[in-house]
């Protein structure tokens, strides 16, 4: 088995943190489902501070957040609060119109 290629992530500035993502990329851009791959962190924010991505659509994309450490909070436009925690999955199956935020 070889390495067919290797995929140097496009780091993304989200104020405070980066995000680096790994698919889609240059070269390989439909993976399937799943069509973001991305690394978060490791962050260390000060008390009262966080992630704060703001509200945008998904349209016609599913998500599945995983975390190793800390937690974040999905909101959206149905009114769905969920906190997610290490070792849970959060699957998003986005329709028309539906907003959410992460924070």
């Amino acid at each position: 088995m070889s390495i067919q290629q290797l995929i140097t992530p496009e780091k993304h500035d989200l104020g405070g943190f980066s995000v680096q993502r790994i698919l889609p990329s240059e070269t390989l851009k439909m993976v399937g489902p799943f069509i973001f791959f991305d690394h978060l962190g490791p962050s260390i924010f000060p008390a009262g501070k966080g992630v704060d991505v703001r509200p945008h659509p998904h349209i016609n994309l599913a998500t599945v957040t995983y975390l190793f450490e800390g937690s974040i909070l999905h909101r959206d436009s149905l009114g769905t609060v969920q906190e997610i925690f290490p070792g849970e999955v959060n699957w998003m199956t986005a329709g028309k119109g539906i907003v959410h935020s992460e924070r």
